[in-house]
């Protein structure tokens, strides 16, 4: 009896040992699998994030969790987060001039950030361009006739009196975008006369007709309500790739771009995993889509860009002054309010 006793003892300890390793292993395993993720907050659209990250995940095998939201939104979720990060990359929404917190993000540059334009490569080693946009003007092809517009100063037509589609650059990023273009390619800077006057004609040409939001400036002129629009180039360059009756106008005068870029949140749980995913958006690959089947231009030089995009050389671009924009921003809403409300 004691024998047996022994014996079933010796296997109960078998087994337990047995299950411990086996717990061991599978607890492994799942720190394993758990490692393979990456969080990604994005406000990038569904057609960019629906795009590139399945290409990520099937390129390495990494898992994304996505948290989608607004940019100011997510840049304040990392900084109360900072102590104990969440996510580990913030993909787009940040450029230079909103990096006022560069202390929330790890430095890194890509190992493809030598296959980026010039003047469109890492920013002080923390924030990886891979995407830019531009201020344009959209042309309703069908309405505009033998009325030229080939440059801001086309708009002052008198033909084209209450037939151009503008946002509030108040309550707009792109129209504000495209009234410090106007200034800059005007007026060559932000605070000359001639670039004032200018804005001022052209809010006299607008004959108080005024967007509700950006979307509604680039759809106008799309559905046939505006002969043109101030926008900029992704949507329009959707709707040229789409058919619709319109063509992209880069004024004479000078386009200003801006780029969007991704930064790795400091203290990232998957850091590693992350820097992958920063070069992953800055490989041929990727850049190739942005440029040839989704309309974000992109920021490799031996990317590929697709009939419905206007190569970068044929562009007159003018480079803005970001920081200044950006502290003067509400001096120069003002200023353009206050003219907006003189002229009505």
């Amino acid at each position: 009896m004691k024998k047996i006793a022994s014996v079933v003892v010796l296997s109960l300890v078998l087994v337990t040992l047995l299950a411990a390793c086996g717990n061991g292993d599978s607890a492994k395993n799942k720190d394993s699998k758990k490692d393979n993720t990456l969080v990604v907050y994005s406000p990038n659209s569904e057609n960019i994030v629906n795009t590139l990250i399945p290409m990520f995940e099937d390129e390495t095998g990494i898992k994304v969790e996505l948290v989608s939201a607004g940019t100011g939104e997510l840049l304040k979720r990392i900084s109360s987060e900072k102590d104990k990060p969440y996510a580990d990359v913030m993909f787009g929404g940040l450029n230079k001039s909103k990096l006022t917190n560069e202390d929330l993000f790890e430095k890194y540059t890509s190992k493809n950030d030598k296959e980026m334009l010039a003047g469109h490569q890492n920013i002080d080693g923390v924030l990886t361009p891979y995407i830019t946009d531009g201020s344009n003007i959209l042309v309703n092809t069908d309405l505009i006739g033998d009325i030229k517009v080939e440059s801001y100063e086309d708009l002052l037509n008198p033909k084209l009196k209450g037939k151009i589609a503008a946002a509030d650059p108040a309550s707009s990023s792109s129209a504000f975008a495209q009234l410090t273009n106007m200034l800059l390619a005007v007026g060559g800077d932000y605070n000359s006369q001639k670039g004032w006057d200018y804005v001022g004609k052209l809010i006299e040409n607008l004959d108080g007709k005024v967007a509700n939001g950006s979307g509604a400036v680039h759809k106008g002129v799309a559905d046939g309500e505006f002969a043109v629009g101030l926008t900029y180039e992704d949507p329009s360059a959707s709707y040229v790739r789409d058919g619709a009756p319109v063509k992209v106008v880069y004024p004479k005068e000078g386009s200003v771009y801006l780029d969007a870029s991704l930064g790795i949140i400091k203290n990232a749980k998957h850091k590693e995993n992350a820097e992958k995913f920063v070069d992953f958006m800055t490989s041929k690959e990727a850049q190739d889509v942005f440029g040839n089947d989704l309309t974000n231009r992109p920021l490799r030089k031996d990317a590929k860009l697709g009939d419905h995009m206007t190569p970068m050389k044929d562009i007159k671009t003018l480079e803005e002054d970001e920081d200044y924009v950006q502290k003067n921003k509400d001096k120069i809403v003002k200023e353009y309010t206050e003219l907006f409300t003189k002229k009505q």
